[in-house]
């Protein structure tokens, strides 16, 4: 006569190997964030530039600009160390121990990924660092892209030729590309046009320009980055599915906190300033 586990016993067993599962899962991704050696962080940081302070006009008064891009207005900002290029997919991998991009490659940028995952990356880089990264604000990755205090006022950021210094739609065959391929801006930044989109910390809002009519100093327009609550953020660059007239500097967009888009990634900003970066 066979043997029967009774129901409720099965049931209770089940839940165990759940949550040991579960527990196991925990542990692996935690793992990945701690032990990142000092050859690593020196690497990390060879990787960011430092931005000159200074002020500049954000938005634009060209014809074509929409509302929400409108009016110029100035901003002045204190320097800041920004990445050169967008967060990679190893890196991203190295810290969270998983990666669901589209278009798998080790120095790909890392998307299909929400901004509420990008500030647990941050999180947990910052754990396994010692340092603190964030998202930049808004106006700090205009800033960066326009050039800086070096600024030539390229059409895109680092040459009025967009396809010098991007992947759009005329040129990206529909997919993201490995970083650091096309020509650097003015401060040595990659694909700040194109590539993929970038989420800024600063919550988007379609008239948050007009409240700026006098200068204002590193303005940020955002709620505690902990907040689960879902919100509407500011993403800036361009994506590769987008055309030349939709790639400007000045152009900008939003997304909710817990949308994951192929053509959506970040980069950083650190914030520690007795930590040098390249200048």
């Amino acid at each position: 006569m066979p043997h029967f586990i009774n129901k409720p016993y099965l049931m209770h067993l089940c839940r165990r190997f759940i949550s040991l599962l579960l527990l196991l899962v925990l542990m692996a991704s935690t793992s990945w964030s701690q032990n990142f050696s000092a050859q690593e962080t020196h690497s990390l940081l060879d990787k960011f530039v430092w931005v000159e302070g200074g002020s500049f006009t954000m938005g634009s008064t060209a014809a074509t600009a929409k509302e929400m891009e409108q009016p110029a207005h100035t901003v002045q900002l204190s320097g800041f160390q920004i990445a050169k290029t967008e967060v990679t997919q190893s890196l991203f991998q190295r810290i969270m121990g998983w990666n669901h991009s589209y278009f798998p490659c080790a120095d790909c940028p890392v998307n299909n990924i929400s901004w509420l995952q990008a500030n647990e990356f941050i999180k947990r880089l910052n754990a396994a660092t010692g340092l603190l990264f964030s998202l930049p604000s808004e106006a700090q990755w205009e800033y960066a892209a326009k050039g800086g205090a070096q600024s030539r006022s390229y059409i895109y950021s680092g040459s009025n030729s967009i396809a010098d210094v991007a992947w759009y739609a005329d040129n990206a065959k529909r997919r993201s590309h490995p970083v650091a391929q096309k020509q650097a801006n003015e401060l040595g930044l990659y694909d700040m046009t194109g590539n993929l989109w970038e989420f800024c910390i600063d919550d988007f809002k379609q008239g948050a320009y007009q409240r700026n009519q006098e200068t204002v100093k590193n303005p940020v327009l955002t709620r505690d980055v902990d907040a689960r609550a879902r919100t509407v953020k500011v993403i800036r660059g361009g994506g590769y599915e987008f055309s030349a007239n939709e790639s400007e500097v000045f152009r900008r967009d939003g997304t909710t906190s817990n949308v994951k888009m192929p053509d959506i990634g970040f980069r950083l900003i650190l914030n520690n300033p007795a930590v040098s970066a390249t200048q």
